[in-house]
């Protein structure tokens, strides 16, 4: 059995530190263009409509995450468990893993999609968000939910592909789509004068393009991956692997989007230009921790199926190969990012007072942005070698605890927005710290009961 193609990546033999590379570029550059929609989206309302609209998009990001997170952990447990089904060339388990994947991917959309659109207002006002935004924000909210099932099915059919290496072409499809949501934010709000509801409606056209690309090359796969959409069903096996490992990476997301949640609720008691101005500058925080985040997942990855083939010494260099990536990738780019604040802030908006807000988070966030990678390399080896639930924990505790302490207590003695920012480093290093140390544990444990 193999699964071999030109596209995909012999992860269990030969040098590892060009094919993590090969692997985990072309997922960060996906990342970060799936990341450039709603980058174009709060640089076009914030050019072409208003800083209320910017605010009103930018608003919606920390809620968004919260409400898909879940998912994107369980797609995260299928990458994992087909990943170590290939290490093992078992081929029945990878079809059956693999249909069950997108059966869920298209279930967990509708039912986001469904659930969103009822709890959107609630959500965005117990967040306190800003009067002259409130109305604007639901309106994009609720438009862009209409997207979710075709964002899960995209999330879900790149996670399978990713699992056997081949991280390419979910990017090609992502080129695609966004060059068709740049084009139709553009005539949407500055011809048709349609303002957030304009780049709501290009996101979600541009989310139908990329999951239909992505089902399209699966289907059109050899065997063992082949998706066959008249055998989509749920293997109750399959299904209880992948959410072992999925509910757990997900609950971390999920526990991180709640702390970003309550973070964006005391960022809206600054007003709506401390809003648009966070907004602006956080997605410079994405672009380099999306770095990051790629090779945590080619860590996750390379990891399984050197596991599932028995690659011990394998999976130690792995992780030391991903964290130096890490940190460098990620390094240098939060240091152009930080270094050229003044161009790359002014692209998403020219009002000074938003600017003082946007400056204030990315001396502060971005700067140090690299110490994400300690964390989430660790959790990532962690999650290859099948623990999900203790990274989940420590991500629970050293960051989102903490984080929600801070807002409760400093911040509301010292309501001063940097006093707000400084909490990311904080937490970063604690989390890096327990993390690292957990993984050490973890990978002796192993390594000797499996020999």
């Amino acid at each position: 059995m193999s699964v071999s193609n030109k596209k995909s990546i012999d992860m269990t033999s030969g040098a590892l530190w060009n094919k993590i590379l090969l692997f985990a570029l072309p997922l960060a550059a996906s990342s970060i263009l799936q990341q450039l929609f709603n980058s174009v989206d709060t640089a076009v309302v914030g050019r072409f409509a208003s800083s209320q609209a910017l605010a009103a998009v930018g608003s919606n990001s920390s809620l968004i995450s919260l409400m898909i997170n879940l998912f994107i952990g369980i797609s995260l447990g299928s990458n994992v468990v087909i990943a170590r089904y290939i290490g093992e060339k078992s081929e029945k388990n990878i079809h059956a893993a693999i249909h069950t994947a997108i059966l869920v991917a298209i279930i967990s959309g509708f039912f986001v999609m469904i659930a969103g659109q009822f709890i959107a207002k609630p959500v965005l006002l117990l967040m306190g968000t800003p009067e002259d935004v409130i109305d604007l924000a639901v309106l994009y909210l609720r438009i862009y939910l209409l997207g979710m099932p075709f964002i899960m099915l995209y999330d879900f059919g790149s996670s399978i592909l990713r699992s056997t290496g081949d991280s390419r072409r979910p990017l090609y499809c992502l080129i695609v789509a966004g060059v068709i949501n740049t084009l139709l934010n553009l005539v949407l709000v500055i011809v048709f004068r349609l303002g957030v509801s304009g780049v709501a409606i290009a996101t979600v056209i541009s989310n139908i393009v990329s999951s239909s690309m992505v089902i399209y090359i699966l289907t059109h796969e050899s065997e063992p991956i082949k998706l066959e959409l008249r055998q989509l069903k749920i293997s109750v096996k399959e299904l209880k692997k992948i959410l072992v490992i999925g509910i757990p990476a997900g609950l971390q997301g999920m526990m991180f989007s709640i702390a970003n949640v309550c973070i964006q609720s005391t960022i809206n008691s600054f007003g709506s230009s401390a809003v648009a101005g966070s907004a602006a500058a956080l997605n410079y925080e994405f672009f380099a921790y999306f770095l990051v985040n790629a090779f945590a997942q080619a860590a996750v990855t390379f990891t399984s199926q050197n596991y599932g083939a028995g690659e011990y010494n394998r999976c130690k260099k792995i992780f030391r190969i991903s964290l130096v990536f890490a940190l460098v990738s990620c390094g240098i780019l939060s240091g152009i990012f930080v270094m050229g604040r003044e161009f790359f802030l002014r692209i998403y908006t020219t009002d000074a007072d938003v600017l003082v807000f946007a400056r204030q988070r990315i001396i502060i966030a971005t700067t140090l942005e690299l110490l994400t990678a300690v964390y989430e390399i660790s959790a990532g080896a962690m999650r290859g070698l099948g623990y999900s639930l203790l990274p989940a924990v420590i991500t629970c505790v050293g960051s989102c605890v903490i984080r929600l302490i801070w807002i409760s207590t400093v911040c509301k003695v010292v309501h001063v927005f940097w006093v707000l920012m400084i909490i990311y480093p904080i937490s970063w290093v604690i989390t890096g710290i327990a993390m690292m140390t957990a993984y050490y544990i973890v990978r002796r444990k192993c390594f000797t009961f499996t020999h």
